[in-house]
C-alpha cells in the first residue's frame, strides 16, 4: 500500500532542547577551553536534539548539510526515515519510510544522503538499493540495485552523477541521473576502482575533482574528467576517515582515527600543510568556512575538537563534551553544529558564536 503525503511527511516542531543526561550527572566530563592567544573559539552546548523513533538508540552513519535546502540532512538508520533540520530553529522534517525500517545499526535502514537536481539520494543498505526521493512529500521516485552494500551517497554535480561508495566491493559506483518529463531515472554507469578503499567522500564541485581515502595512510584524488588519472597521495594518517575542503585555500582536511587531523594542499599534489591533535576515534569532520573553523567528533574519546587554520597552522580552540560512539558532525556554515548521539537517537547542537567572519548569531 503506498502511503498518502500525509503519511509519509512529518513536521515536527523542535522540542524543548534539554542538556544531554552526561552533561548533568556529577561524573560529567569537564568542559576544556583552550585559549591561543586572544582567540577563542566560543563555542556552546550541547543541547540534545531528539530524532523521532530514536528512544533506543540509531545507527548514525552520516550527517551532512544542503546549502539549498538550507536543511542539514539526517538518514535516521534503522528508522528507515529521512530527517531534515532546520538549523534556524531545529524543526524537523521527517520523510518516513523511505528505506525499511528494522534492525539495530548503521547497516539498518538509510544511512546517507545528498542533494541535487531537486532530488534527495539516499542509501537503503538493507535492500542494497540506491533511492531517488521527493524531498518535500517523501515518495521514493526512482530506485536502482547496487553492486555491494552502500556506504557514502553522494551528488555529483558536475557531471549529473550519483556515486556511491561500497567498501567491501573496493569500488565507487556511478550512476547517471535524469529528472524526465515526470519522473527521475536512475542509470548505472560503471565503477571506479579503489584498491585498499574507499572511506569518506568528497566532491570538489569548484575544480572538479573527488577525494576519497584508503583505509590506511592515503588519500585519493579523482579528475571528474579522467577517472584514470587518480592520484595517490599520503596523508600521515594511520586511519584514514572523514573528508572536508576549504576551497578558498585550496585545502582538504582529512581525519585520522588514532586522533588527529591533516590539512592537505592541494595545489602541491596533496603536500601536509599541518596537523593537529584531536579526540581518539575520528570519522566525520566538518569545515566551516565563514569562521575558518574545523569540528572533528571523536567517537571513543566522545568529544567535539574545534580548531582554526589560517592556510599555514591547524589550532585547536576548545574541545567539548560529545557522547560515547559520536562519529558524526555537520555545520550550516554560520553558527550551528550538530553531532550525532547513536546511544541517544539523538543530535547534539553546539552553538559557535565566534567571529572572525561576521556575526555568526541565528
Amino acid at each position: 500500500m503506498t502511503p498518502s503525503i500525509h503519511d509519509t511527511v512529518h513536521s515536527v516542531r523542535a522540542p524543548r532542547r534539554t542538556a544531554p543526561r552526561f552533561l548533568r550527572c556529577a561524573a560529567a566530563p569537564l568542559l576544556l577551553t583552550l585559549s591561543i592567544g586572544a582567540a577563542v573559539a566560543g563555542v556552546s552546548g550541547p543541547t540534545l536534539l531528539k530524532i523521532p523513533g530514536g528512544a533506543h538508540g540509531l545507527g548514525f552513519d552520516d550527517l551532512g548539510f544542503s546549502h539549498t535546502l538550507d536543511r542539514v540532512l539526517v538518514p535516521a538508520a534503522q528508522t528507515g526515515n529521512l530527517v531534515l533540520v532546520d538549523p534556524a530553529d531545529d524543526a524537523l522534517q521527517v520523510l518516513r519510510g523511505v528505506a525499511p525500517a528494522g534492525g539495530g545499526d548503521h547497516d539498518a535502514g538509510t544511512t546517507s544522503s545528498s542533494y541535487g537536481m531537486g532530488l534527495l539520494f539516499a542509501s537503503d543498505r538493507p535492500q542494497q538499493q540506491l533511492l531517488a526521493v521527493d524531498p518535500k512529500t517523501g515518495k521514493v521516485l526512482a530506485r536502482i540495485a547496487l553492486a555491494g552494500q552502500p556506504d557514502y551517497v553522494r551528488y555529483v554535480a558536475p557531471l549529473h552523477q550519483i556515486w556511491v561508495t561500497e567498501p567491501h566491493n573496493k569500488q565507487i559506483e556511478r550512476f547517471a541521473v535524469s529528472a524526465g518529463a515526470t519522473t527521475p531515472s536512475l542509470r548505472r554507469l560503471g565503477a571506479v576502482p579503489v584498491p585498499h578503499g574507499p572511506e569518506s567522500l568528497l566532491i570538489d564541485t569548484a575544480d572538479g575533482m573527488a577525494f576519497t581515502n584508503q583505509w590506511q595512510n592515503h588519500t585519493l584524488a579523482i579528475p571528474l574528467n579522467d577517472l584514470h588519472a587518480m592520484q595517490v597521495w599520503p596523508n600521515t594518517c594511520r586511519g584514514s576517515r572523514g573528508l572536508a575542503l576549504d576551497a578558498m585555500r585550496h585545502t582538504l582536511f582529512v581525519g585520522c582515527a588514532e586522533g588527529k587531523v591533516v590539512a592537505l594542499d592541494l595545489a602541491r599534489h596533496g603536500a601536509v600543510i599541518a596537523s593537529a591533535p584531536t579526540g581518539k576515534g575520528v570519522d566525520i569532520i566538518a569545515w566551516n568556512p565563514r569562521l575558518d573553523h574545523l569540528y572533528v567528533s571523536a567517537a571513543l574519546s566522545a568529544t567535539l575538537t574545534v580548531l582554526s587554520f589560517d592556510g599555514r597552522q591547524l589550532l585547536p580552540l576548545q574541545t567539548l563534551p560529545a557522547a560515547l560512539h559520536s562519529h558524526c558532525v555537520a555545520t550550516d556554515g554560520r553558527s550551528m553544529v550538530y553531532a550525532c548521539d547513536p546511544g541517544a537517537g539523538a543530535l547534539l547542537v553546539y552553538r559557535d558564536a565566534a567571529g572572525g567572519g561576521g556575526t555568526a548569531g541565528r
